[in-house]
């Protein structure tokens, strides 16, 4: 019987996939609920059907598919029973984590792991983890005090979620800056989550759905520790811009580790572009969008980008709704409130919820609406801070000092407009709040999601309860709803008939709050109904059947390919390969190559035998050295194909006498350093340059650090030195431009790697591939071993030419034949190299066995020698 990581190694040994082999395993529960032995890999069954491994709640849940929610707190509250000392959990139905679940099948096993939001002591630790996984099949993460405080109200709260939200450290009263022992603190906490996970995953099986910037490195202690598993991240947060995300220290390490997601979920495509952006930028990483699902290709794994906002949960919110408490305390806010119009605000206390614009607004707008004193109340409910600090206690006396001045000037007898609720208030009373108001705020400068406002179109949709408690015929009466939200929230572009405002903008959100208290029954009741029926069919549910079905397809290939780890630390990160795509390895060409005796050697320049980005574009002595040792071997035909110019290739390889070269993609070929340039076509006509340069030259002048490079028969436009966002919107923008332009002219425009070409028609690199070939059969040496190395979308021409030149049956066949591309992505070449580096070490290779005399002869010259 083969383990899972004796298949891995079989794969990398052999090159061939085993996926029936992993699959006949048994599932074994990682962490045991009940005593027993584990016989064997099998399971025997005895007469009763239970397994000797583990008691039969164990088994049946063997069988189920699972999935395993990785959150930084359970979806648990937690309190100690004051006479029994005991413990005491019940399930926190506001948590997301546990809403989700009403998206998967309910053959689905949830299991949860995260931290209690309850201190345990290290003596009822075990106990309390074996409780809850039994009865709530949840795993705690207990994380030491020290380690907590730093990782979750240090790093997270005080460093990362400002960073996020747009607050740059820039002095030390002005946001906490990085600290290099609260980042190694989070590293700790990511990796001691990373540990529970493993303790109870079967990463053959399991889906991993992670949740939110606390556990941001974890993927890569997962994917570190099993290349296969398949593995979600949702971001609940904003991603922020690269101009800001790029100060931070450790910005390339956390980037590395998302991508070591399958699939990374954001909430809106703002957030998934500045993400996309940070890639592009900082690990020159660059996205694919296909039938509608958005790629980046990293390492031969293709990360799936996701793009949907979370919803509410409608059952919970609905039976809140039909509470009798709750229509009480409707009840209560109505007599309360009576013949006052209630504008609504729900937020957490902290410095981005923008209480204190909202409570600026209120202000001006009973400034310049004098009539409206007396009637219009601003309830603005305060959650409690989820952290603490100086920070959060500026807030909360800023809004208190803000709305008692506004209460003692706009005030009376009998009527404050700002009523400020700063304490925990319960889920129906928020509820309460919803169904009475006329218009809800949500004013926020910079916010993930925040649902506030789907909820508050829930609960103005209404309940028969509810209806019976307002006095109201609910199927007479159409219902209606405002809702005022910022610009920066997550929920913005989803709440098309929201009035939207910028919340620096004091006296537009002033306006906004007059014209939702003046705006006409009927619009009113039209913006409510577009916003329920989006609330109510994308409720979270939705969201978590979706994220989970694009989670499946993105690692629907996972077992048909092969992986391995490279890199330490938090660099870390899985080269996934088809099962015929692999690297080409110095032995085993060279033993092909010492049993052959007519070689053709094809190798681009650019990017191959010289790394892109390279200033000095000489080649270097060691180049030169190599090329030179393979082009002494009578067997060898040695030739550089490139897309530069003819006169700057035979100045660089002026050194290399037996070298050939073809240039400008085929169109000036010559065989050595002696012989004369031949060009594919006798006559050509170049008017279609004049056409061509003035419009490379117009793109140049606007793009700063993109130009232009003349050869004799194309003109390229280059922009690697350019932003690169700029740079390649512009390229695709010259190429259409050009492909306009010249319709009417025997001409091809193509965008390869970071450039885009103008060249005559038919001419490529495939045809160099084709003529050498045929030329070589004219002088009676067929080809027996051909290598051909590449890096770009002009090298795939070569693949292909020598792909159909093997299965030309009018040809005769090639023994050896190696197509390579430099670096893993999707290829007609059958191998591949990881860079220049590893491209010289194997020409040398090749160069080495060139020179070697053949064992026999070695040994006939010792033999000789000792007579």
């Amino acid at each position: 019987m083969f383990s899972r990581s004796c298949v891995d190694l079989l794969n990398l040994v052999s090159g061939e996939d085993f996926p029936n082999i992993g699959r006949t395993l048994n599932r074994i529960p990682r962490v045991m609920t009940v005593p027993g032995i584990i016989s064997d890999f099998e399971g025997n069954d005895d007469d009763d059907g239970r397994s000797d491994c583990a008691a039969s709640d164990v088994v049946s849940s063997v069988a189920q598919e699972r999935r395993i929610i990785v959150a930084n707190q359970l979806p648990l509250r937690a309190q100690r029973d004051l006479e029994s000392k005991k413990w005491c959990f019940e399930w926190d139905n506001d948590a997301l984590a546990l809403q989700l679940k009403d998206g998967f099948s309910p053959e689905v096993e949830v299991v949860y792991v995260g931290c209690l939001k309850a201190e345990i002591d290290p003596l009822e630790q075990e106990e309390v983890a074996q409780f809850l996984l039994e009865k709530f099949r949840c795993v705690p993460t207990f994380l030491p005090v020290e380690i907590q405080n730093k990782f979750y109200h240090g790093f997270c709260k005080h460093y990362l979620w400002p960073l996020f939200h747009y607050m740059l450290p820039i002095s030390p009263n002005h946001g906490a800056r990085f600290d290099k022992t609260l980042w190694q603190a989070y590293v700790s906490a990511n990796k001691i989550f990373a540990n529970k996970v493993m303790e109870v995953i079967n990463p053959d099986e399991d889906f991993v759905w992670i949740h939110d910037y606390h556990l941001m490195v974890l993927p890569t202690f997962l994917r570190k520790q099993f290349h296969r598993v398949k593995l979600g991240f949702f971001l609940h947060s904003p991603f922020p811009s690269s101009e800001i995300y790029r100060t931070v220290p450790v910005r390339d390490e956390i980037l590395r580790a998302l991508l070591n997601s399958d699939l990374i979920g954001f909430h809106t495509f703002d957030y998934a572009r500045h993400f996309l952006s940070c890639c592009s930028r900082m690990l020159d990483l660059h996205y694919e969008s296909k039938r509608g699902h958005i790629g980046l290709d990293y390492y031969g794994r293709t990360v799936s980008i996701k793009i949907l906002p979370v919803g509410i949960h409608m059952g919970q919110l609905e039976s809140v709704l039909s509470l009798p408490v709750t229509a009480k305390k409707v009840q209560e806010l109505k007599e309360q409130y009576e013949g006052k119009i209630v504008i609504l605000g729900v937020d957490d206390m902290d410095m981005f919820k923008g209480i204190s614009f909202k409570f600026l607004a209120m202000g001006q707008l009973l400034e310049q609406q004098p009539e409206l004193k007396g009637r219009v109340v601003l309830v603005q409910i305060a959650n409690p801070a989820r952290s603490r600090g100086r920070d959060i206690q500026e807030v909360q006396n800023e809004t208190h000092l803000l709305a008692e001045e506004i209460n003692q000037k706009y005030g009376g007898p009998g009527y404050e407009p700002i009523v400020f609720i700063n304490r925990t208030v319960p889920t129906h009373e928020k509820v309460a709040f919803f169904s009475i108001s006329e218009c809800c705020i949500v004013n926020a400068v910079r916010d993930g999601m925040n649902l506030v406002s789907y909820k508050y179109t829930i609960c103005r949709q209404g309940s028969p309860a509810l209806d019976k408690a307002l006095g109201i015929d609910g199927s007479a009466i159409p219902r209606k709803s405002m809702i005022i939200v910022s610009e920066f929230i997550g929920c913005s572009p989803s709440l098309s008939g929201a009035i939207r405002v910028n919340p620096w903008n004091i006296d537009a959100v002033s306006d906004a709050m007059n014209l939702a208290i003046s705006m006409p029954e009927v619009e009113k009741q039209m913006r409510h109904e577009k916003h329920y029926k989006y609330v109510s069919s994308h409720d979270v549910a939705y969201w978590a059947r979706s994220f989970d079905q694009d989670l499946e397809r993105a690692c629907r290939d996972h077992f048909l390919r092969r992986c391995w780890g490279i890199g330490f630390g938090l660099g870390f990160r899985v080269v996934a390969l088809g099962p015929n795509f692999r690297k080409l390895s110095v032995e085993y060409i060279v033993s092909a190559y010492k049993k052959t005796n007519s070689r053709l050697i094809l190798l681009d320049y650019d990017g191959t035998m010289l790394p892109q980005g390279s200033v000095e574009k000489t080649p270097s002595s060691e180049v030169i050295s190599v090329l030179n040792s393979l082009c002494s071997d009578p067997k060898n035909i040695v030739f550089i194909v490139s897309g530069r110019g003819k006169d700057s290739l035979s100045k660089w390889f002026s050194p290399c006498e037996k070298l050939g070269i073809s240039a400008e993609h085929g169109y000036f070929t010559r065989w050595s350093r002696e012989s004369p340039w031949e060009s594919y076509m006798l006559a050509t006509d170049f008017d279609w340059k004049k056409i061509a340069e003035p419009v490379m030259e117009l793109y140049t002048e606007r793009t700063d650090g993109s130009s232009i490079e003349q050869k004799e028969t194309a003109l390229v436009w280059h922009h690697q030195e350019a932003d690169p966002d700029f740079g390649s919107c512009q390229a695709k923008e010259l190429l259409d431009h050009l492909e306009n332009v010249l319709a009417n002219e025997p001409v091809v425009i193509k965008r390869g790697q970071h450039i885009v070409e103008a060249k005559p028609q038919g001419i490529s690199k495939g045809i160099v591939v084709e003529n050498l070939i045929s030329t070589m059969l004219s002088r009676g040496k067929p080809p027996d071993f051909v290598l051909c190395i590449g890096d770009d979308r002009s090298d795939e021409d070569m693949f292909e030419s020598i792909a159909r030149s093997i299965s030309d049956p009018s040809l005769p066949s090639i023994a050896e034949v190696f197509a390579c591309t430099v670096g893993q992505k999707p290829s007609m070449a059958k191998y591949y190299l990881d860079d220049t580096v590893e491209v010289i070490k194997l020409l040398q290779g090749l160069a080495t066995a060139s020179v070697q005399p053949p064992k026999s002869a070695h040994l006939q010259v010792m033999f000789e020698g000792s007579l």
